[in-house]
């Protein structure tokens, strides 16, 4: 591989972020026009995935190209034991970068990570913060214990956390010396829940003119019981769950602009070094968020594509602009292994993901390389059903100020099972532990409303996703550890798979 020239890499990842909700994918509320805009003058995928659709598995697997079955964070509490080699701060600070992670961690990593590390949460600093304004508003966003705010939150937009995350990443990259180059990540805790956000964002889009969610409650009745559980949790935790969704969605979208504007503003403020180093931004996000549809709002449920899929855009003065969305699929665990080659590192072992640097930099690369994705979810066991919660429900806490309750969506009857998706063309194909196997046609069908697993019609799209699941099955399994002096495993430089391939003509294996 050519070793390129070490651009500076700043890498924005925000949470909860649903991909479907902006201008450039033709939703009716403009939410992220400077990202939109980066789009354009970039590389833009609609057919980007998470590993898996909740934190932890999914930040892990960003970091070490690493699917979760082999890094073995399959649910948020599991975070420091990630079992992993490498990493992508390790191969940049072996590279010579400077290194920082400001803003939210939710992985193994810790201060000895980076050079320079500065923590946030859903509530806040998580060091306690220097000014009385911050530590004011900490403990507000606190006090709302992942909730909805229905009125404009009563601080400025500089106590946010987003606005406070850029003030700590432009302070750290004035003091990087132009002749290195720099590893930033701004890891923004928004627009996950709490839904909160301030003025002039919060009139933004007014609960009363927003578009309508595409599909209600109702379509509920068709899902399984985990879906069906959530929205019981809710209706338990919040006295009106189903009033409280027109407002929570009236922030999300606030929070999506605000984040939008910090990043513009982000970019603005290294303008100045970018005169003299070039540069790769990437933008994406961990998972998705429901924002109303089904009746629903945050995560929890299966791996619809609604969760699944993430925004995911790059720019940089290598990367060739597409204009229009790139037709690859693509996942997060691909991210580490195309920072390495823009680095000049070759891919460690235990990497899974593929690099997608040849294909943002306009060098050939195997179209049918990048024809299908996969997404893993469930902590594992056997999945629980209502007879298993008659007489409790996991998820509700009762610790308000008054034994008030609130609900963690992320609970044993959500996440129990295991559960997998392959995404190929407009074809989503799910399957789990116990045998349920359903298959989709996006484009006539986003929402995964109408099953199409019997169907005749779509026997040979059924065959076709079954082939690619059991090649991303042994493509997901765990690599490591390798034997020193043992066997010399044969391995692309770039972990593509698609130059290899046997099966002409027999399904499309990705």
């Amino acid at each position: 591989m050519t070793t390129p020239r070490r651009p500076d890499i700043v890498l924005v990842l925000t949470d909860q972020h649903r991909a479907d909700v902006s201008a450039r994918e033709g939703f009716p509320l403009d939410t992220t026009p400077f990202l939109d805009e980066l789009g354009r003058s970039g590389a833009w995928f609609d057919r980007a995935y998470t590993t898996s659709p909740l934190c932890c598995p999914a930040r892990t697997s960003l970091m070490t190209g690493r699917f979760p079955s082999a890094h073995r964070v399959t649910q948020n509490p599991a975070n420091p034991l990630a079992v992993r080699d490498a990493d992508l701060f390790g191969e940049a600070r072996a590279a010579g970068y400077a290194t920082a992670m400001i803003g939210k961690n939710h992985t193994y990593l810790d201060a000895s990570s980076v050079d320079h590390w500065v923590e946030f949460m859903h509530d806040g600093q998580v060091a306690a913060p220097s000014k009385a304004l911050h530590k004011e508003f900490d403990a507000w966003l606190a006090a709302l214990r992942h909730r909805t705010h229905e009125e404009p939150t009563p601080f400025p937009v500089e106590a946010q956390n987003p606005h406070r995350i850029v003030d700590e990443a432009l302070a750290w990259a004035a003091t990087v010396p132009d002749d290195r180059p720099f590893l930033l990540t701004v890891s923004i805790p928004e627009p996950h829940n709490p839904y909160q956000v301030p003025e002039p964002y919060f009139s933004l889009f007014p609960k009363e003119s927003l578009p309508p969610p595409r599909t209600g409650a109702d379509a509920l009745e068709g899902k399984t019981f985990p879906w069906q559980y959530l929205r019981s949790l809710g209706e338990h935790a919040v006295a009106d769950y189903e009033g409280a969704i027109a407002p929570s969605r009236s922030n999300y979208f606030g929070m999506l602009r605000l984040i939008d504007d910090e990043l513009r503003r982000l970019l603005a403020g290294l303008e100045t070094r970018h005169r003299v180093r070039e540069r790769v931004v990437v933008a994406t996000a961990d998972h998705g968020d429901f924002v109303g549809e089904y009746g629903l709002v945050r995560k929890g449920a299966e791996i619809p594509d609604i969760l699944a899929r993430v925004p995911l855009v790059v720019n940089g003065d290598a990367v060739r602009p597409s204009g229009a969305p790139r037709p690859e699929h693509v996942s997060l665990a691909d991210l580490m292994p195309t920072l390495c080659e823009a680095m000049g590192r070759e891919l460690p072992d235990g990497v899974q993901g593929r690099s997608l640097w040849p294909l943002l930099t306009g060098r050939p690369c195997p179209a049918e390389e990048f024809g299908s994705v996969y997404v893993e979810q469930g902590m594992g066991g056997l999945p629980y059903g209502p007879e298993d919660v008659a007489d409790r429900m996991p998820g509700l806490i009762f610790d308000g100020p008054g034994g008030e309750p609130r609900w963690d969506e992320l609970n044993a009857a959500t996440q129990s099972g295991r559960r997998r998706k392959v995404r190929s063309g407009d074809w989503t194909l799910y399957a789990d532990i116990v045998g349920d196997f359903r298959l989709y046609n996006l484009r006539e069908d986003p929402l995964e409303l109408v099953d199409r697993w019997s169907d005749p019609a779509a026997a040979d799209e059924r065959v076709r996703l079954l082939s690619l699941l059991a090649v991303w099955q042994m493509r997901a399994e765990d690599p490591l550890p390798t034997v020193p002096g043992g066997y010399r495993l044969k391995r692309d430089p770039r972990n593509h798979l698609a130059p290899y391939r046997h099966s002409e003509g027999k399904g499309q294996s990705s």
